[in-house]
């Protein structure tokens, strides 16, 4: 191969991301390291990845036992890892049957495909339009991003593919005015994350499965980012009772191994029979593993009840945060350890404060800051955090005086 001479020195990757200059080079539990040995607090887990944290002594055995045997073989044999996998998702789930991806954004796209071919498959091929709602997001993928409707997630990327109609307002009234005789689903995050954790109230989604029945729909969730135990439940939408058809799992399943699921009732998959829909890498033997022992942990006795009553107590911390700094907090948001912070001023120089005093926050869409923690954190952790943020707080509100 040609090396090129003189060639500027600069990063050979391309510019899409905003990146920190901050580095890690290893983790434990919620804390990351890097090259110099400072300590980080990580409240961010890699976007609500890394439920068991870094370096969870458990997974690190499965991945190096099951990297000793077997990667990968692809989905033209059995893979017996796979199968367990999908009996311990269907076993605490609504859902009878799984489709393994690499991904969120690919679990999204599994569902889309799967509520049009279920209609294709009762002989309504026109049945085919997906009603999803402004402020969602569900991945990079065209079909994702055409889904969401965002102007900024679709510029340059045009035309938007069509078969979506996008609700403006979070009300019953106004999806119902978007039905019509060719929808075929509802798309729905419980808990829009990326949007600014926006916890949808249990009545609305109630009214979403009314909705449903009344017209002849299915009915998508999708928990990429608040499944997985993330709000102290399973699954998010478990906490208001409703049964949806089809849901899309990724984040947190993996605990930073690349892997999705996209699961759904027996009567919805039925129609995705051989040649459908496929993945070469999807379900591979050593995600499989490592996602197994992530959600055998998850699904331990008390471990989610844990979840919510820490959630509880850092949504305490971070309202006593509310009151001291009302100019520069106008709300607390979130169910579980899937918590975000509505900031009065811009939320990015709130996220940069905090990394000076070594905590790790993420920013979402609506000027929030989200706070997206381990949920193996302690108690201890959560106050020493909470003190990190308070400190980030005032020494903002000092240098705006």
């Amino acid at each position: 191969m040609t090396k090129i001479p003189n060639r500027p020195k600069e990063t050979s990757l391309m510019s899409n991301y905003s990146r920190s200059d901050l580095a890690f080079v290893r983790g434990k539990g919620v804390r990351l390291f890097d090259k110099t040995g400072k300590m980080f607090l990580d409240f961010g887990s890699g976007i609500a990845v890394n439920s068991l944290g870094h370096s969870h002594p458990k997974l690190v055995k499965v991945l190096a036992d099951q990297g000793s045997k077997l990667w990968h073989t692809s989905n033209l044999y059995t893979v017996p890892k796979q199968e367990e996998l999908a009996n311990e998702l269907t076993d605490n789930t609504f859902a009878d049957k799984v489709f393994f991806t690499n991904s969120g954004a690919e679990s999204v796209e599994c569902s889309i495909k799967i509520a049009r071919r279920f209609y294709f498959s009762k002989g309504q091929p026109n049945k085919n339009r997906i009603i999803s709602f402004e402020g969602s997001f569900h991945g990079r993928t065209m079909g994702a991003i055409s889904a969401a409707g965002s102007r900024k997630l679709l510029e340059g990327f045009g035309p938007k593919l069509p078969g979506f109609d996008t609700v403006r307002k979070l009300s019953l009234e106004s999806v119902e005015r978007k039905i019509s005789e060719r929808t075929c689903a509802i798309l729905v995050e419980p808990i829009l994350g990326e949007g600014g954790i926006v916890t949808l109230s249990c009545s609305f989604l109630k009214g979403l499965k009314q909705l449903c029945k009344k017209y002849n729909l299915l009915l998508i969730f999708d928990e990429v980012q608040s499944g997985i135990g993330r709000t102290g439940h399973f699954l998010a939408h478990e906490r208001c009772g409703v049964t949806p058809d089809i849901v899309a799992l990724a984040k947190g399943l993996g605990n930073g191994f690349p892997i999705g699921a996209c699961i759904a009732t027996k009567r919805v998959a039925d129609c995705m029979v051989p040649g459908t829909h496929g993945s070469t890498y999807g379900g591979n033997p050593l995600g499989c593993a490592v996602a197994l022992e992530t959600i055998k942990c998850i699904l331990k006795p008390n471990f989610l009840s844990t979840i919510r009553k820490k959630g509880d107590f850092f949504k305490k911390k971070l309202n006593n945060l509310l009151d001291m700094f009302p100019e520069q907090i106008s709300e607390v948001r979130g169910k579980g350890l899937m918590l975000g912070l509505k900031c009065v001023g811009h939320n990015v120089d709130l996220v940069d404060r905090c990394r000076k005093e070594k905590l790790l926050l993420v920013p979402g869409g609506s000027n929030t800051l989200r706070i997206l923690p381990p949920l193996i954190i302690t108690y201890k952790e959560i106050e020493e955090g909470t003190e990190r943020l308070h400190i980030a707080l005032r020494r903002m509100r000092s240098h705006s005086e």
